[in-house]
């Protein structure tokens, strides 16, 4: 078995489902249908690298972990292991067991997928969907930081008649089961990274 342990969900049992739906219908859209990895909705960010890391510990053969979480800053090494180590206030040791495949970072935060499909916005948030505040389809995206992809959200959303602002435990995993993985993998090198290696493994 398989299991990714991802940062999301929040507190609530309810959100924590739904996340799990929301990356298991996207990977579903990825190909994977029928060899899918289970999913772990593990709350914040800490908690999800502390129980992606009992999984190993505890690991038998037959089980494979991996941790997804935000990368929350500009991913300036090859390495995530050495990204999350370079963390202020919060690094992260690679475990002893882990190695580069085990670890996936969407992009500085999980929001840089939802802009990388703009059709998909637009259906969810519909009349009143203001897409000239996001960043330009020209940006790289994995360059944009987290505070500026929450901030055109924001404005890009505020206007709409039935969803209003984009908010983040109301909107996110219902949008992230919507989107396309072929556009968040085109625009994310890191995006591409995790789906080749699930597909890879998992077939």
């Amino acid at each position: 078995m398989v299991k990714v342990f991802v940062e999301g969900g929040g507190d609530s049992d309810a959100l924590k489902t739904e996340c799990r739906r929301a990356f298991s219908r996207l990977l579903e859209r990825a190909g994977l249908k029928g060899r899918m990895p289970r999913f772990v909705a593990c709350g914040g960010r800490r908690n999800a690298f502390e129980q992606f890391c009992t999984a190993l510990e505890n690991n038998e053969r037959t089980e494979l972990a991996f941790l997804l979480v935000d990368a929350e800053a500009p991913v300036t090494c090859t390495s995530p292991w050495e990204h999350v180590a370079q963390q202020r206030g919060e690094p992260w040791e690679r475990p002893s067991t882990a190695d580069d495949d085990h670890l996936h970072l969407m992009v500085q935060c999980m929001e840089a997928w939802f802009v990388a499909d703009r059709p998909a916005l637009r259906k969810f948030y519909g009349q009143g969907f203001n897409e000239k505040a996001l960043p330009p389809t020209t940006a790289k995206l994995e360059e944009v930081a987290k505070p500026d992809l929450y901030r055109c959200l924001e404005h890009a959303t505020r206007g709409t008649k039935t969803k209003g602002s984009y908010g983040k435990g109301e909107h996110s995993f219902k949008l992230l089961a919507t989107l396309d993985p072929n556009l968040i993998r085109t625009a994310s090198p890191w995006a591409e990274r995790f789906f080749a290696t699930l597909d890879r493994l998992m077939t």
